[in-house]
């Protein structure tokens, strides 16, 4: 059963079509990944979802109710995790959440119980008394999914929950999100960052200028990328002059360099290989490792639209 649905969305600002004609669905209980670099248009369908901007065009409709007619029900069964953290610096973690449980019609005698749960839920109870000025950037973005939590949504929209936070904070939010489905929360998990849209995701819809571009599970979408392969050779040193020598070889889509590793997409892993090592080894460098992996959805991106997902 289909707990939201988007039919036909569209926002223009100006000339600038940010939404166009956008269309997918969410079921019950599933995390759902809106997958694009920025500027596709994710975080506009976001606040068009939320009743936080009208659209021009076509529907929202959450649990039955249509955002733009019935806007104040269907936004009481939404939370949502904004980009930036909206939280009080001044304030402890609990008066954080005390404000936004009120807010979000919290009663009164079950707001404290409320606010112990989702501290416990986001692995921050033991510093619920602290003002949030002095938490990490890390322990910000948890609060704030804490503060989406404190009304018991149907649906939690999380808008790139994890930029620009440390690895121990990235992966207590993934891991949060994981409790967060098998407690039947429903999400939608907006982000440009490929591995956490795979690990998280039932159904994922790929999304860029503004339209959904193609929408399935993860098999589905890797079935319609499986014409390019990611090479990835490491070297003890990345020489000077690498990027251009490679990205001139044929059958290369894409290039670029992660710490001592050299990233390959390629549409012939086979022929690009040996000529690859050549120059490598001819520009003076070791190599220490060879991998040839499957597609996976930033190469069905490339594919799609032909440009990576972090242009």
């Amino acid at each position: 059963m289909m707990l939201l649905e988007v039919n036909g969305l569209k926002k223009a600002f100006g000339s600038r079509k940010a939404v166009d004609g956008a269309s997918f669905t969410v079921r019950r209980g599933e995390v759902f990944g809106l997958l694009g670099p920025n500027g596709a248009g994710k975080s506009t369908t976001i606040s068009l979802i939320c009743g936080v901007l009208k659209a021009n065009s076509g529907e929202v409709v959450v649990d039955g109710f249509h955002v733009d007619i019935d806007g104040a029900n269907a936004k009481r069964l939404i939370g949502i995790v904004p980009q930036e953290p909206a939280l009080y610096p001044t304030l402890s973690a609990k008066a954080n959440l005390r404000f936004w449980g009120t807010v979000n019609g919290v009663p009164a005698d079950e707001l404290e119980d409320a606010v112990n749960h989702v501290l416990q839920v986001v692995g921050l109870a033991d510093r619920a008394d602290e003002k949030v000025a002095k938490y990490s950037g890390g322990m910000k973005r948890r609060l704030n999914i804490a503060a989406g939590l404190i009304h018991s949504p149907k649906l939690l929209i999380m808008d790139e929950p994890t930029v620009g936070i440390d690895p121990q904070s990235r992966n207590h939010i993934l891991e949060t999100v994981k409790t967060l489905k098998d407690k039947d929360i429903t999400v939608i998990y907006t982000s440009h960052y490929v591995e956490e849209v795979e690990y998280l995701c039932d159904r994922v819809a790929i999304m860029d200028d503004g339209k959904i571009i193609t929408e399935g599970t993860i098999p589905e979408l890797l079935e319609q990328g499986n014409q390019f392969q990611e090479l990835t050779i490491r070297v003890d040193a990345i020489p000077d002059g690498i990027e251009k020598v490679i990205q001139a070889l044929p059958h290369v889509e894409e290039f670029s360099v992660q710490n001592e590793q050299l990233k390959i997409l390629t549409s012939n892993a086979e022929k690009v290989l040996p000529s690859a090592f050549a120059e490598i080894i001819a520009l003076g460098a070791t190599v220490s490792e060879i991998k040839i992996e499957k597609p996976n959805l930033e190469s069905l991106f490339l594919t799609l639209t032909g440009k990576a997902l972090r242009d």
